[in-house]
């Protein structure tokens, strides 16, 4: 059975890019464009890992994160950002985020990365 990867970018292109790359490696890849969408696929899913961005207009990453705590503890989270804002990235961190990119990122260091925290497809 496929592992399940959510990601969470308000940038249509940027979501479209990291399912296409994870899907190739055999990731069954769920999008979301919003905070409220994220929790509703977190709700109805069983994901492995979220690649979450702190920038999303309406609920921005953190509180999205903050909200994913409530749900589940131990879901593996990754921050993307195009700011590398070393206080939302220690923000991010005290709420157990696992890593961040930041934007633009290079797509083999996201698949690698991905595979060391989960396993292979």
């Amino acid at each position: 059975m496929a592992k399940n990867i959510l990601v969470v970018d308000d940038q249509f292109g940027i979501r479209i890019l990291l399912q296409e790359v994870l899907e190739r490696e055999g990731y069954h890849v769920r999008l979301a464009q919003d905070g409220q969408e994220a929790l509703r696929a977190i709700r109805d899913t069983e994901f492995e890992l979220v690649l979450l961005d702190m920038k999303i207009p309406g609920m921005d990453g953190i509180e999205i994160l903050t909200n994913i705590r409530k749900v589940n503890t131990q879901l593996k989270v990754v921050m993307m950002t195009a700011y590398g804002e070393l206080d939302l990235i220690k923000e991010a961190a005290a709420l157990q985020a696992i890593g961040h990119f930041t934007k633009p990122f290079d797509i083999d260091e996201i698949k690698r990365f991905v595979i060391s925290e989960i396993g292979a497809a």
